[in-house]
């Protein structure tokens, strides 16, 4: 206040355009802070959104089934074709070989998943998820019902979803059964019936090229006639 002079008007004038250039000055510094502050904290719900994205699909491929196989085969293609090599019992029939493959993309399916809960889960789920990873490189058939049971408690809490009711019955959860013999069926049938349509066109092309080529015979039959 002792700086400010209204005594005159060069005195006034002065002291209106310091107290401007001091409220322009806090306001800017404000609006920094603040800027700052906004984007630190949408990159921060950019990170937990893709966290939970990622959780969310390594539960679903994790725990998609409750029925049937409920364990990971750990086998390899190369281990298959050892076998396949050394002649190892009988040959594979074609539903053996259907299964096999199943089970092969299943276990693909759930190296991804794993790998994911690795590099974003928590201490409890990379626990988890190391011991299955190591009992898979091992050659051992792994169980996921645990590491999905904790998925399932950490997304609903980050969703700030109530715990599950205790009188809900929740069976055991098995990895996703892929659906790749079924797609590649539809494929085929698609593909046939498409090489179906395209002989009906080129048939029904001819057939319009005969019809053109006997109504011109016939047309100048009867002009030779009328002359």
């Amino acid at each position: 206040m002792r700086s400010m002079d209204f005594s005159s008007w060069q005195g006034a004038m002065t002291t209106i355009i310091g107290l401007a250039v001091i409220t322009l000055l806090g306001v800017g510094i404000r609006l920094i802070i603040m800027q700052t502050i906004q984007q630190r904290r949408e990159r921060m719900n950019r990170q937990i959104n893709e966290r939970l994205k990622t959780l969310i699909a390594a539960y679903r491929t994790l725990g998609g089934s409750f029925t049937g196989q409920l364990t990971v085969d750990p086998t390899h293609l190369r281990d298959l074709h050892e076998r396949a090599r050394v002649g190892e019992g009988a040959p594979a029939t074609a539903e053996e070989t259907f299964s096999s493959e199943r089970s092969r993309r299943m276990r693909d399916a759930v190296e991804a998943a794993l790998a994911d809960i690795l590099l974003l889960g928590t201490e409890e789920h990379c626990r988890l998820a190391g011991q299955a990873a190591a009992d898979m490189a091992a050659g051992r058939p792994i169980h996921t019902a645990d590491l999905v049971i904790s998925l399932r408690g950490f997304i609903r809490s980050a969703l700030d979803l109530g715990p599950m009711p205790a009188d809900v019955l929740i069976p055991l959860q098995g990895p996703t059964r892929t659906q790749g013999g079924a797609a590649r069926g539809k494929g085929e049938a698609g593909g046939n019936r498409g090489g179906g349509n395209g002989g009906g066109n080129a048939d029904g092309g001819g057939g319009g090229g005969m019809a053109m080529g006997l109504g011109s015979g016939l047309g100048r039959r009867d002009a030779d006639q009328a002359g």
